[in-house]
């Protein structure tokens, strides 16, 4: 009985001593590529905190123009100015970037297709998450809204600029938990049911379905834009911002959360690692080829979306 409650009693000393092994077992993923982006051009959106920001860095880092599409511009040009000091990269900018309304992400598309010539990678990164009911501007529910719809519209407004820069990426920021995600589209609002964790859910979903639409019609299109998905793994961010239950889950195991750093590693790899063309369409996590779940892999789920989404969008469907 003694062993068992000094057991106890050390075993929270034994895992924080454990945490750095368990920490670098967790996120084994590494971007190894040392590809340099001199001349080329990329947008991120999110940019200003956490795994958005650390991705820009490291394409600023390597010689890229980018590109940080954010909400909160004055946040993002405090960012823009730290990561032009750390890379000596003049070349980041900042631009006005509200995906829960379709007014601002066109008028985003307009001005950077006025002022860029190329689009070589563009990161959908920026999300929300658990939010209490809302709607977006448009009167989309808050999840759907900004992480797929939002995203859906952008890289719409900006393909064919990615077409003319070719060959050019898209990666689509997703998460381990579209595996409890479902497509209702009876229900694709929450207006006749809404749980906050689940809305998230339900758009990381999206996001793959959609990953794998375009990629479909990419290829067919012999168009020489690949696309990606990725999970970047549980990370220390402000995506939990609105919910107490999530922040104190993620304080309580914060020795084991990924850093932004680490969370980035993904979106890096599939933006810059070559030779990776041949698997467009694919979802990845920790910079490997990661399992999905059947209702991601469902192609008619996957095309239906796609047509639904251009019709809430007013995009002409093909």
């Amino acid at each position: 009985m003694l062993w068992v409650l000094l057991l106890l009693l050390l075993f929270p000393f034994l895992l924080y001593i454990a945490a750095p092994q368990i920490r670098k077992m967790l996120s084994s993923g590494v971007c190894t590529s040392t590809v340099q982006l001199p001349g080329k051009v990329a947008v991120v959106t999110g940019a200003n905190t956490g795994i958005g920001k650390e991705t820009a860095k490291e394409l600023a880092g390597r010689g890229a123009r980018v590109y940080l599409a954010c909400r909160d511009v004055q946040k993002a040009e405090l960012v823009a100015r730290e990561i032009q000091m750390m890379t000596g990269n003049q070349q980041v900018l900042v631009r006005k970037l509200d995906l829960a309304d379709t007014k601002s992400i066109r008028a985003f598309a307009k001005r950077f297709l006025e002022e860029e010539k190329h689009l070589h990678i563009l990161i959908n990164n920026a999300g929300v998450m658990m939010c209490p009911y809302s709607k977006t501007a448009d009167g989309f529910e808050m999840h759907i809204g900004v992480n797929h719809l939002g995203h859906f519209l952008l890289t719409h407004l900006l393909l064919e600029k990615l077409k003319e820069s070719a060959p050019s990426r898209v990666v689509n920021v997703s998460s381990l938990a579209h595996h409890l995600g479902r497509i209702h589209f009876h229900n694709l609002q929450g207006e006749k049911f809404y749980h906050s964790g689940l809305a998230y859910c339900h758009s990381k979903l999206a996001n793959i379905l959609f990953t794998q639409e375009l990629a479909r019609r990419l290829k067919a299109s012999g168009s020489g834009v690949t696309v990606y998905s990725v999970h970047p793994g549980t990370v220390s961010s402000e995506l939990v911002r609105h919910s107490a239950l999530m922040r104190w889950i993620w304080w309580l195991f914060s020795f084991l959360i990924k850093t932004p750093h680490q969370g980035a590693q993904t979106s890096l790899y599939c933006a810059l690692t070559e030779g990776l063309e041949v698997l467009s369409g694919n979802h990845f996590s920790d910079c490997q080829v990661a399992w999905v779940s059947a209702q991601a892999r469902n192609e008619t789920v996957a095309r239906r979306l796609w047509d639904v989404s251009c019709d809430l969008l007013g995009i002409p469907v093909d």
